[in-house]
């Protein structure tokens, strides 16, 4: 068992959000944020300050919706360049606090494919985050084979996140998107890219998948009857999606519910459940208690709660093993 000097798990949280100033206002409009929602006030400072009041190691920072391609290909390219260096940066500073996923700007696949070499090997940022449409691409589409295929190849860590829906009637409910949208949007991702072999053809990525999957989980019934009826092509070559839903990763942000731990250990082993906060789009008060949830949990064992709140993700991430050695023992 892994802990700190502390004598606690080391706890690492792979779904927290940076937000630079330059980013939010490149992207967002403060009267209508995307999702309905908008987040506290993002700084280096704030993070760090939340990390300590939570009781968290080490967050692997993300760029959270609606990413970095918001119509102008050209503006995507340059604000993802942008955000990765601020990214490295903050995790070369600060290695024993930090991880980085980079951003690239999806659907323009040259763009993507350039930005993924300098994130990876000239950053040194631990994975890639991808949304699950860009500008109404899914993650399914063949236009992006080639990003995938270079992803394949590095075998890379990708954490996936929701976006909204391209469709407009996905949003005429006068409802935000957090509520159902984003949940919603994170199943078609899934299943789109289950069923055209996105998920067969890339054995070697290790995908996360926010909120617990969206309803994934609870679909997972759903998905096997399709399955064994053999209605859409290509079952052999793809295999099953309850083998997929068991090598895929999945995060506990907003779903660190006992009934939902539940159906993650049955649909696909707590070695595969990570956590997460969503700070700081989830109310700091709440995220500041988040670990309280995984670790009142009556569902979960011990070694259970120590592998989602950091042992499963210290497998994913190799650096961090060496950025908290000051810090974490082996008992």
């Amino acid at each position: 068992m892994r802990s700190n000097s502390k004598g606690t798990p080391v706890t690492i949280d792979t779904h927290q959000h940076l937000l630079p100033d330059f980013f939010w206002e490149a992207t967002e409009n403060a009267h209508a944020p995307v999702g309905g929602l908008a987040p506290l006030r993002w700084s280096k400072e704030a993070a760090i300050s939340f990390l300590d009041d939570a009781g968290i190691d080490i967050a692997v920072l993300s760029l959270s919706t609606p990413g970095v391609h918001t119509g102008d290909s050209a503006k995507a390219r340059s604000l993802a360049r942008q955000c990765n260096e601020f990214s490295g940066e903050l995790t070369h500073a600060r290695p024993d606090r930090f991880g980085g996923f980079a951003c690239l700007p999806l659907p323009d696949v040259d763009a993507s494919l350039e930005e993924l070499s300098h994130a990876l090997d000239g950053l040194g940022l631990d994975g890639i985050v991808l949304f699950t449409n860009s500008n109404g691409v899914y993650l399914g589409d063949p236009v992006l084979e080639p990003v995938f295929e270079e992803l394949e190849r590095r075998k890379a860590v990708v954490y996936v996140h929701p976006n909204p829906s391209p469709d407009p009637v996905a949003h005429s409910l006068g409802l935000p998107d957090n509520l159902i949208d984003f949940t919603t949007d994170t199943n078609r991702a899934v299943a789109q890219m289950h069923y055209t072999g996105r998920f067969a053809r890339t054995p070697n990525v290790k995908y996360i998948f926010s909120h617990a999957g969206g309803s994934i989980p609870y679909l997972a019934a759903r998905f096997d009857i399709i399955d064994k009826m053999g209605f859409i092509p290509s079952g052999d070559q793809r295999g099953t999606a309850a083998d997929m839903f068991r090598r895929i990763y999945w995060d506990t942000a907003l779903a660190a519910s006992d009934p939902v731990l539940r159906m993650l250990r049955d649909v696909a082993g707590i070695s595969q459940v990570l956590y997460g906060t969503d700070f700081p789009y989830l109310r700091r008060d709440l995220a500041v208690h988040s670990i309280q949830r995984i670790l009142q949990s009556v569902e979960l064992n011990d070694l259970e709660k120590t592998a989602i709140l950091g042992g499963n993700a210290l497998r994913l991430f190799p650096r961090l093993h060496s950025a908290r050695r000051a810090l974490v023992t082996t008992s």
